[in-house]
């Protein structure tokens, strides 16, 4: 028979050691459940009566509404100063007078997040012949549903709030698949078709009106911690549509205004991965794409063109883009 006793002091000796715990006169970190149930909140305010099972109408809407932003504020002030509290080891009543600045910015900001997001599903609706109604995209669609929790983290980012936003990002990657790192930069009207596998990385930038499909990757070159303050990840200008499994990596890589239809994958040549020099500038003519990764020049310089022609262009499978100089 188990000797419960036993095992029950096991565990609480690792506690010490080990450490891994979250206990209320210790180290208070913020508390996982707590961030994502005010996140559902926002959510709920943002496009009410599809997130939560609430009876609303145009009667008790504005109580409705109070009470959620009412809560918000009280909530995420709360792990917000344990967050701060953590991070910083600040003064106690500094770190409640700073959650509690940034979370009246946030509670102002909510109506410009919500057109953002309003927009984001439009985008979708005009992105997805397959889509009926923007009802369907909210209630459904996990891209437009990541992209909103991404505009909500993201503010948080930008005003230093440390680990929620990263909570709240990997809460809906785990749900939808799609890993968006709150620091990244992105446009409005932005579509994210599919979803699965979707990476956009820390130091990325994506303009309006760009649409990505399944499994593109947005990624960097080189996970060294000197690179923490070195943009690292591609940008993407307006107007682009990046297609299912295309790798873009480095933070000096730009996919130019305007291609509609871009192209990529791995060449793996004389035994070395092509890495590509380049950026696109959305011009309609033949661009090589080449520059070879440790010495192997000769091999990469011609072993890739894109070819735009208007909206059509040559489609290679899992080709990776990235530029040689971050590697």
């Amino acid at each position: 028979m188990i000797n419960l006793d036993s095992i029950i002091d096991k565990i609480l000796i690792s506690y010490n050691t080990d450490g891994g715990t979250n206990l209320q006169k210790d180290y208070i970190y913020p508390n996982r459940e707590n961030v994502v149930s005010v996140l559902k909140d926002i959510q709920a305010v943002i496009f009410p009566g599809f997130h939560q099972a609430q009876n609303i109408d145009k009667d008790n809407l504005k109580y409705v509404t109070g009470e959620k932003l009412s809560r918000i504020a009280n909530v995420l002030t709360k792990e917000i100063e344990k967050a701060l509290l953590y991070a910083f080891h600040e003064n106690p009543e500094e770190c409640k007078k700073h959650s509690e600045q940034i979370v009246d910015n946030f509670i102002n900001e909510i109506p410009l997040i919500r057109k953002k997001a309003c927009k984001d599903a439009q985008a979708a609706l005009n992105g997805d012949p397959a889509a009926r109604s923007i009802e369907e995209i909210i209630l459904s669609y996990p891209g437009p549903e990541a992209i909103l929790v991404y505009r909500i983290a993201h503010f948080l980012h930008i005003n230093k709030v440390p680990i929620i936003p990263r909570i709240m990002s990997e809460y809906i990657h785990g749900k939808t698949g799609i890993d968006i790192h709150p620091g990244a930069e992105i446009g409005e009207s932005f579509f994210i078709d599919h979803g699965t596998g979707v990476v956009v990385g820390e130091t990325c930038i994506i303009g309006n009106n760009v649409k990505l499909y399944q499994g593109v990757t947005l990624g960097a070159l080189s996970v060294k911690k000197e690179m923490v303050d070195k943009k690292r990840h591609p940008t993407i200008e307006d107007d682009v549509t990046i297609y299912s499994g295309a790798t873009i990596l480095g933070g000096q890589t730009v996919i130019g205004k305007g291609l509609p239809q871009i192209l990529f994958a791995v060449a793996a040549l004389a035994g070395h991965l092509a890495a590509v020099n380049f950026q696109f500038a959305g011009k309609t003519d033949h661009q090589p794409v080449g520059q070879a990764h440790n010495g192997a020049a000769a091999v990469a310089e011609t072993a890739f063109h894109a070819v735009v022609v208007g909206t059509v262009c040559l489609r290679y499978s899992n080709l990776a883009v990235f530029n040689g100089d971050d590697v």
